[in-house]
């Protein structure tokens, strides 16, 4: 599959480091400014991952919860989400994007719609939260022939057998999920204990890309470079939390950050 997401991962292993993914929710704390915050924070960011807000988030910390409320709150719909995409890609073509959401919304929506309406954005990429292996294959299907990576999720309790499984069937990205947690949670678990198992699951193929997510922020990230990509998510929208309650220009704050964030990985 031709995939912008593929092309990242090669240019960050010229330059011999990891790619800088941000997570960031669709809407907060409106479309305007959630746009705005996506072409700000794309000049340093290799990847975006843009969240459906989705009121009973089940894998996402408080930070990300209130960034979704916050969403709703101001009447955020599927549409619109795609709507932002679409708006982001017109100006950024080849900046790729990957929506992250939870999949009772596709299903409402429909499969087949739910593809297209990405494919007419400008999609990249999707994770699915709750949609896991194996039930996920034929969804999985439908996005390779839309050419939309389906990105897989693995964790520090996924089987060896299972595992191989998972990465066999994956379209080229895999999300490590770095510790038995919600988004946002403190470090559970080392750097060096991270990496040691993120580098027994990259053994299994060294041609997939591997991301580690959960527990990323400006004090972690230099630990753990050594990865193929690396997600940070809830600091940002907790600086998106609090640049509204000081009102602060939200996208300057996030593009600040999010270049200070990319620093720390060269």
């Amino acid at each position: 599959m031709n995939s912008k997401i593929a092309k990242v991962f090669e240019n960050c292993k010229r330059e011999k480091r990891a790619a800088l993914i941000t997570y960031t929710v669709a809407g907060d704390n409106t479309k305007n400014n959630s746009l705005k915050i996506l072409n700000a924070i794309s000049k340093n960011a290799d990847i975006l991952e843009l969240g459906f807000p989705h009121n009973t988030p089940i894998a996402d910390g408080g930070q990300i919860q209130g960034s979704s409320h916050r969403a709703l709150k101001n009447g955020i719909k599927l549409k619109d989400v795609f709507q932002i995409v679409k708006k982001f890609k017109d100006s950024n073509p080849d900046k790729p994007l990957i929506l992250m959401g939870y999949f009772n919304l596709i299903y409402q929506s429909g499969e087949n719609n739910f593809l297209k309406n990405c494919k007419d954005a400008g999609v990249d990429g999707l994770i699915i939260v709750d949609l896991p292996y194996p039930e996920n294959k034929n969804f999985a299907r439908k996005c390779k022939k839309n050419s939309i990576y389906f990105i897989q999720l693995v964790s520090p309790t996924t089987s060896k057998d299972r595992m191989k499984s998972i990465i066999r069937d994956s379209h080229g990205m895999i999300y490590y999920i770095s510790m038995l947690s919600t988004t946002g949670g403190k470090l559970k678990v080392s750097p060096k204990k991270i990496l040691q198992n993120y580098n027994k699951i990259k053994r299994l193929n060294l041609n997939k890309n591997i991301v580690i997510g959960f527990g990323i922020t400006d004090k972690t990230i230099a630990a753990l470079k050594k990865a193929d990509g690396l997600v940070v998510g809830s600091q940002l929208c907790k600086a998106i939390t609090n640049s509204l309650k000081k009102r602060l220009n939200t996208a300057k704050v996030l593009n600040k950050m999010v270049y200070k964030l990319k620093k720390k990985i060269l």
